[in-house]
């Protein structure tokens, strides 16, 4: 090989270098429910297909993805979920619930979306959450994605800003009625987030129960249910691939 030849490789490799250095890798945080109950004789929690589906896409998408609860506890899994999680593939996402930040500490300008799972557990702490409404106002003046899926859309009733529902407006979906009366929880919820999310001036749409159904509007994407979790994934990898 010439001098000539060892300058051009030499060169080569620094651009190389330097373009994956500058390769932006969008930083997802994913804020789970640390509610574990609906009373003291039905347990709930984190649906686990709805964080562990999207966690680990994200991660395969090379992403940074950071987990958070309203207190830094650890997020507890709704029993009728737990039938994958002792699969080896899940190992990497049931370990990320185990130490979350606490979301009061949470840097909003570090990430590129917010993503919030389902499971019960957000109707009983997120949904009213000052921390969580603010974290999502955050969100929404800078113009980042803001995600939720099944039950985790109940987190978006927190914010609010001059008394307007941030939701006021915007197309979504999530876990309707009939698939609360079909899962027997309609006698233990605090509250329908169909019906909260109407009220709150949403335009909410909706499949058939089970359905695979997923709504991007503006920067705000909802999915109907735990089936959809893939899609869901997939429509927020879409979404930043072309904003980030």
């Amino acid at each position: 090989m010439t001098d000539k030849d060892k300058d051009v490789e030499v060169i080569e490799e620094d651009f190389a270098e330097a373009c994956e250095i500058n390769v932006s890798r969008p930083n997802i945080l994913m804020v789970l429910t640390e509610a574990d109950r609906f009373d003291e004789h039905h347990k709930t929690g984190v649906w686990f297909e709805e964080f562990a589906i999207p966690y680990l896409k994200f991660i395969d998408e090379g992403y940074d993805v950071s987990v958070a609860t309203l207190h830094g506890k650890e997020a507890l899994l709704d029993p009728a979920s737990t039938n994958i999680i002792d699969d080896i593939k899940w190992h990497k996402a049931k370990e990320a619930m185990k130490s979350p930040q606490k979301l009061s500490e949470i840097n909003c300008s570090a990430f590129d979306a917010v993503v919030i799972p389902g499971g019960h557990g957000p109707l009983f702490d997120l949904a009213d959450s000052e921390e969580m409404g603010d974290v999502l106002i955050r969100f929404y003046e800078e113009g980042k994605l803001i995600a939720a899926i099944c039950h985790g859309p109940a987190a978006l009733l927190s914010a609010k800003k001059a008394d307007i529902p941030l939701v006021k407006g915007y197309e979504l979906t999530a876990f309707t009625n009939e698939e609360e009366i079909e899962a027997k929880k309609d006698g233990l919820v605090p509250f329908s987030v169909e019906d909260k999310l109407k009220e709150a001036g949403a335009k909410f749409v909706k499949e058939a129960p089970g359905a695979v159904y997923v709504v991007n509007d503006r920067n705000i994407i909802t999915a109907q249910n735990y089936q959809s979790a893939g899609a869901f994934a997939d429509a927020i990898i879409e979404y930043l691939s072309e904003k980030v």
